[in-house]
């Protein structure tokens, strides 16, 4: 095979040929970093995507460490040297790597340590880099919401274990020991015993019944879930998923592999990725996001679990099959048909992303929100021999998004629009009256709503705003704006209305008000309202100046004997 001069960090710089064929060319084409280091730090391999991730330039003498962002190198590249050094095998973690900006990015670092087959030397540092950029901001923003929120978004955690049924011994990964409280690089008893004897009590019969089903691959058995106790002493959910993946000649399973997901925090976490071809081999069977790999003609050659989990379709009945057919997605906010991205990315040579308002529809009818991303594979000879599409089910996560946006624009209370949302409907309200529309203000307060609070409580006062609210948005057309800006102070934009029908409103307003009969503790209350209405004309065009001519009014109306509404024009 010909070197090539380096040119970027996307630009592979040694060549893994036992690798060997396509899967070596989805790695080296996938949308997740991948890259190889000496023993001493030095870069000796990087995908195309953690090019794109980074946009760095590969320079002579480049190492590992200098990927990472100066905040974070007090403490961030230890765990790199203890296995440079020979200290440990394997490592974790999240850190900031420098952009080629010069600004910090946020990725999980999984680094292992590749060894020669022959000789057991350590040779390489194997580092799989997944941008959590966007998984971090969203932490930060959530930080600041209702606890559950917060919760809601830590993500299932997973840990592999490997069975080997010949030798009855056990393989546990990192992550496998520290969901249990275990230190990761304390050996584990993996004595079928002594696991039975972490396992919940009630749990434990429902186990042993079915873990043979599990190791012998039942196709009815999906999945065993149970109670164990961590090194604590308290309990998690566990999910336990596995199939067998080596059989003898006889066609019995003599390894099973598979994850345990701790369901108790609803955290997920990509597989290792290691760098031995049966390893990875395994890893992308065991991971959770989709993968489907197609040939140049777009046609599926390859399909994970996940994938098959997500679209509904069984690997057997997928090959072969154009990837649209397996894959069909639709806008989310137009609800049209999307094109695949595979075909585009297969046509322009590069990989294609979509990220907002994607839904995957499987082939049972249900819908999941998604994200992907469709990256070209290439041959040895660099021509493109077909691509990978990955995919994650972020329903979750964007139900939060959203939960979120409606938050920020809405009163907890009354659900109405606040005050920024409002104003910000005005400006726009004022943009539209330079070029000749007008519309109305009306500002609303409550007459003789204090005494409800002061005598029935806060909570018969909150219970009254309700229904004003409701009264004020029966009492408007469908596409105008009601919000409430202050405690019992409410603001309503009359679109495209001219002075006459604003009076119209606010008397009706009014008079809905007043019909109020507000019950609380057998004793009734009546209400009243004063409002003052401004039209939006060309000037004084700003919201201070509008909002004050309307509350200018109001004070009018409250002047004249409150329960009424006054122009701004007639005070």
């Amino acid at each position: 095979m010909p070197t090539r001069t380096p040119k970027s960090l996307a630009a592979p710089l040694v060549r893994f040929e036992r690798i060997g064929s396509m899967l070596a060319r989805i790695v080296d084409n996938a949308a997740v970093g991948m890259l190889v280091s000496d023993m001493e730090g030095r870069l000796l391999y990087a995908n195309r995507a953690l090019g794109a991730m980074l946009g760095h330039s590969a320079e002579a003498g480049l190492g590992i460490l200098d990927l990472v962002h100066e905040e974070d190198r007090p403490t961030a590249p230890l765990r790199l040297m203890r296995l440079m050094r020979g200290e440990a095998d394997e490592y974790r973690g999240e850190c900031r790597f420098r952009h080629a900006d010069g600004q910090p990015l946020w990725v999980m670092v999984a680094a292992s340590v590749l060894r020669d087959e022959r000789s057991g030397e350590r040779k390489y540092l194997v580092v799989q880099v997944t941008n959590i950029e966007l998984q971090k901001k969203a932490e930060e923003a959530l930080a600041y919401s209702e606890s559950r929120w917060n919760f809601a978004l830590e993500s299932a955690r997973q840990g592999v274990w490997d069975h080997d049924i010949r030798t009855d011994s056990m393989f546990y990964s990192r992550m496998w020991r520290i969901m249990r409280g275990i230190p990761p690089d304390e050996e584990v008893d993996g004595d079928q015993q002594k696991w039975m004897a972490r396992i919940h009590p009630d749990d434990r019969q429902h186990v042993m019944d079915n873990v043979e089903r599990q190791d012998m691959g039942a196709a009815d058995f999906d999945a065993l879930e149970y109670r164990e106790r961590t090194r604590d002493g308290s309990y998690i959910w566990i999910l336990s998923r596995g199939k067998p993946v080596e059989w003898d000649d006889e066609g019995n399973p003599v390894r099973t592999l598979g994850t345990d997901t701790d369901i108790t925090r609803l955290k997920t976490i990509e597989q290792e990725l290691a760098a031995e071809k049966e390893r990875l081999r395994v890893t992308l069977d065991s991971i959770a996001d989709g993968m489907i790999s197609t040939d140049e003609a777009g046609r599926v050659v390859l399909m994970n679990p996940a994938a098959e989990l997500l679209t509904g379709y069984r690997s057997g009945e997928a090959i072969g099959q154009p990837v649209e057919a397996i894959f069909a997605v639709r806008d989310g906010t137009t609800n049209e048909r999307q094109d695949c991205p595979v075909a585009a990315s297969i046509a322009r040579g590069m990989p294609v992303q979509l990220d907002d308002d994607v839904i995957l529809v499987a082939k049972s009818g249900s819908e999941r929100d998604i994200r992907c991303t469709a990256a070209p594979v290439r041959s040895t000879a660099g021509r493109v021999s077909g691509a990978v599409l990955v995919f994650q089910d972020v329903t979750q996560s964007r139900a939060m998004q959203r939960e979120l946006a409606h938050s920020a624009t809405h009163d907890d209370l009354t659900g109405l629009p606040n005050r920024p949302a409002f104003e910000r409907a005005l400006n726009s309200a004022i943009a539209a009256a330079r070029h000749g529309r007008h519309h109305c203000l009306l500002y609303i307060d409550l007459d003789r709503f204090k005494p409800v609070n002061d005598n029935a409580g806060h909570a018969a006062g909150d219970a009254l705003l309700k229904q004003v609210a409701q009264t004020i948005r029966g009492s408007c057309r469908s596409h105008d704006v009601a919000a409430r800006i202050g405690g019992d102070e409410f603001a309503v934009l009359l679109a495209d209305c001219p002075a006459e029908g604003g009076q119209r409103i606010a008397d009706k307003i009014v008079r809905a008000i007043a019909a109020l009969a507000f019950s609380w503790a057998g004793r009734t209350y009546h209400i009243g309202a004063s409002i003052g209405m401004t039209v939006v004309t060309e000037v004084p065009a700003s919201p201070l100046g509008f909002m004050g001519e309307a509350d200018a009014a109001c004070y009018a109306a409250k002047a004249r004997g409150r329960g009424t509404a006054v122009a701004f024009g007639d005070i």
